[in-house]
C-alpha cells in the first residue's frame, strides 16, 4: 500500500506553449518556480503551492491534445488548490484577464469555489472551506 513520503501529491501538466504557461503559472497564479530539470522527455518547471508541486514538462514531443474542459473528457478533468481570500483571488484574476468557466459559488454551506481556465484550457479550482 501507499505510504505517503509527504502530505500532499504533485502534478504533471505536458504543454504545448511553456512561454503562455509560465507567465500564467508564475505571473498570473505567482506560484513560486523551484527549479528547471532537463530530462529525457523534455524540460521540467517546477512550481510549488503549499507542499505540493505543480509540474509544466515542456516535451521534446508534443503530443496530440484531448478535449479540455469540465466533464469534457474521462480521467483527471481539474487542478484543485484550496486557498484562503477566494474572494481577493477572484478579483485579482479577473483583473489579470483570467476566463472563469464558474464564477466565486457557495457549493455547499461554508464551501466557495471558482474554476478558471488556464492558456492551454486546463480547468483550475479554486476552493475555500470556511
Amino acid at each position: 500500500m501507499l505510504q505517503p513520503a509527504k502530505d500532499s501529491i504533485d502534478v504533471g501538466i505536458f504543454v504545448k506553449d511553456i512561454r503562455a504557461m509560465l507567465d500564467f503559472y508564475q505571473g498570473t497564479l505567482g506560484l513560486e518556480k523551484t527549479e528547471e530539470v532537463p530530462t529525457a522527455f523534455g524540460t521540467i518547471h517546477r512550481f510549488r503551492h503549499g507542499t505540493s508541486d505543480i509540474k509544466l514538462m515542456d516535451p521534446k514531443e508534443v503530443p496530440p491534445a484531448a478535449p479540455n474542459g469540465f466533464g469534457k473528457r474521462l480521467g483527471i478533468g481539474y487542478l484543485t488548490f484550496v486557498i484562503k481570500d477566494l474572494s481577493g483571488l477572484c478579483a485579482a484574476l479577473k483583473d489579470k484577464g483570467a476566463e472563469f468557466t464558474i464564477p466565486e459559488t457557495e457549493i455547499r454551506p461554508g464551501t466557495r469555489i471558482a474554476m478558471i481556465k488556464d492558456p492551454e484550457g486546463n480547468i483550475l479550482e479554486f476552493v475555500e472551506r470556511g
